[in-house]
């Protein structure tokens, strides 16, 4: 049975500043201890942490519900949704893995930045992964390259993990573009990254590859995502979408976008 944390929210101190800043207090043997959201190698060390964090407490159904949209359009267009090879971007501790495999997916490859979230895999979900690798996407190296292409990933997912600085806009489009070039794609992000007076190079990244002829969306949907400390639900869209070819190299760089 996974240990319960003596967590705290401190809802008075968090009411001006955003989202990515928010933090919580870890009661331990040792005292209280400041843990940032994002702060995810140190989440990722203690086991059970995320989950009771923001599955039991903050209620997340970001996993289920973009599994759920993609799973529709895959079959809605008479394609076997367990026989899609899924390339997981920022897969962290395997929560979206565990998603997809329960609704029968054969192949899982996972990729994220930090190797806290590969221990904590190893650790809590052995098994969900065919393979798992700990790379930056935005200088990686060739060998490592191929051995990912090789894997012939027809779809990409990544949940709760753009925007934020949290996955890097060249990243994403590295891992968009070792995908097949005719491939599904899902993933979700703030609703508020939609607007116009966003102009953050990953808000501005994801509206023009979403209006550009390199992918065409499916569906969106935009849903509670989890709540925030003070209980109010923070709202995100899910997308999926068909891949029709590779984004060219010079496609940040022509959209004025800082990589």
């Amino acid at each position: 049975m996974v240990k319960r944390h003596r967590i705290q929210f401190p809802k008075g101190e968090l009411l001006n500043i955003n989202q990515d800043e928010a933090y919580f207090y870890l009661q331990g043997s040792a005292g209280k201890r400041k843990i940032r959201f994002h702060d995810y190698d140190e989440i990722y060390q203690v086991p059970g942490l995320y989950e009771q964090i923001f599955y039991d407490r903050l209620k997340c159904t970001s996993p289920g519900k973009v599994t759920s949209i993609l799973e529709s359009a895959v079959k809605q267009y008479q394609n076997n949704f367990s026989e899609l090879r899924i390339l997981d971007l920022g897969a962290g501790n395997g929560m979206m893995g565990e998603e997809l495999k329960k609704h029968g997916v054969s192949r899982l490859i996972g990729v994220d930045i930090i190797s806290e979230a590969y221990d904590a895999v190893i650790r809590d979900r052995p098994g969900v992964y065919d393979a798992y690798y700990v790379e930056d996407f935005t200088k990686l190296e060739k060998n490592k390259k191929e051995e990912i292409v090789s894997w012939q990933c027809d779809c990409m997912v990544t949940v709760a993990a753009l925007g934020f600085g949290d996955i890097p806009t060249k990243a994403f489009l590295e891992a968009f573009n070792i995908i097949k070039s005719k491939a599904w794609v899902a993933f979700n992000i703030k609703d508020t990254f939609f607007d116009r007076g966003d102009e953050s190079g990953f808000s501005k990244m994801i509206r023009e590859l979403i209006f550009s002829k390199y992918l065409d969306i499916y569906y969106i949907e935009r849903y509670q995502h989890r709540l925030s400390i003070e209980g109010e639900p923070l709202y995100y869209f899910a997308i999926t979408g068909w891949k029709t070819s590779d984004v060219p190299e010079d496609f940040l760089e022509s959209k004025g976008i800082m990589a």
